[in-house]
């Protein structure tokens, strides 16, 4: 996961495995899954299983599905606005570009599928333009697989600061899916969900053009 506000060394000390959270204004702490980020994970199939074609992996962190999917013999890019992410993409042998995914991004409108897994249709903080988005980067046919959190969430956007940081660290807006607010987010980005899926702990859906 990628807050594309904060891309310094806080971020990368999860990136590369120590604990890391997000705070909130509140106080409230939010643990981030880093032991999950850099290794396969329970679950992981559902999305590697779905993608049969070109993907792109937006906030792909260090790596674990881009370069899974290209050991699958999937052509795959990862997308990280954090440089340290982008190498340690490369180091497992996928490919990987640094850039903000609002930035051009090479094949736009032709990718099969693409990936928001690990929390990141959190990513800005506003899950429908970050959709709009996604669809504008998917061919006529193509679909988006996201990861969200359990129903009863609903949709929650939240101010957060990166930690451990530096006392002066940026606070940026993030936010959370429950797979009961999808539709309703995915339908305002022009999407429709066509099925959603529980993998033990862990939710998904795939989106798709009407």
């Amino acid at each position: 996961m990628t807050a594309p506000a904060s891309t310094g060394n806080e971020f990368d000390h999860g990136l590369l495995g120590h604990r890391c959270w997000l705070e909130l204004p509140n106080g409230e702490r939010i643990e981030l899954p880093v032991e999950r980020w850099g290794q396969a994970s329970d679950g992981d199939d559902v999305l590697l299983d779905a993608c049969t074609g070109p993907t792109l992996d937006i906030g792909c962190g260090p790596g674990r599905l881009t370069a899974a999917l290209a050991e699958r013999g999937v052509v795959a890019l990862g997308v990280d606005s954090s440089h340290t992410a982008v190498r340690l993409t490369r180091r497992r042998g996928g490919s990987a570009l640094h850039r903000n995914v609002f930035d051009h991004i090479p094949g736009e409108g032709r990718w099969r599928h693409v990936l928001l897994a690990d929390g990141n249709i959190g990513i800005g903080g506003d899950p429908t333009v970050l959709l709009r988005r996604a669809a504008e980067l998917i061919a006529a046919d193509g679909d988006v697989l996201v990861e969200l959190d359990p129903p009863g969430g609903g949709l929650r956007h939240e101010r957060v600061r990166l930690r451990p940081g530096h006392a002066d660290v940026a606070w940026f807006t993030w936010a959370w899916v429950g797979a009961d607010a999808i539709a309703e987010v995915a339908n305002r980005a022009g999407l429709h969900v066509d099925r959603t899926t529980q993998h033990g702990h862990r939710w998904f859906a795939r989106l798709e053009k009407p």
